[in-house]
């Protein structure tokens, strides 16, 4: 018999409110699994608004918000730091991290800078 994982990712692209088919939406399949979520904030212009707003569509949906991880996609972003800042403020869930703008980096440096900590039971 196989060990348990500690922890099974399910990953999402496009947001929370996508389409996934011309009846579903990608927010149904961590609704229906009752799984937590993890929020991935792309740190761009108007990053704050849409992190909120997902974050607020992600507890009316009934399910916990488990953590959340920036990710730098605009590398000269004004204001980075105040921005991260305000998210950890405003968002109700740890922050797990944040990768800076390092395309074609390693998958373990990007690892290494996450705190999975608070997701494990």
């Amino acid at each position: 018999m196989g060990r348990r994982a500690d922890l099974t990712l399910i990953e999402g692209a496009g947001g929370w409110r996508v389409p996934i088919s011309d009846r579903e939406l990608l927010s149904g399949l961590p609704r229906e699994l009752r799984l937590p979520v993890v929020l991935v904030v792309g740190l761009r212009l108007g990053c704050l608004s849409v992190a909120m707003l997902t974050a607020e569509a992600i507890l009316k949906d009934g399910l916990r918000l488990a953590g959340w991880v920036g990710n730098v996609v605009e590398p000269d972003l004004f204001g980075l730091d105040d921005n991260v800042a305000t998210l950890r403020q405003w968002l109700p869930a740890p922050c797990l991290g944040v990768l800076p703008w390092a395309p074609g980096a390693p998958v373990a440096e990007a690892a290494a800078l996450l705190d999975l900590a608070p997701l494990l039971p």
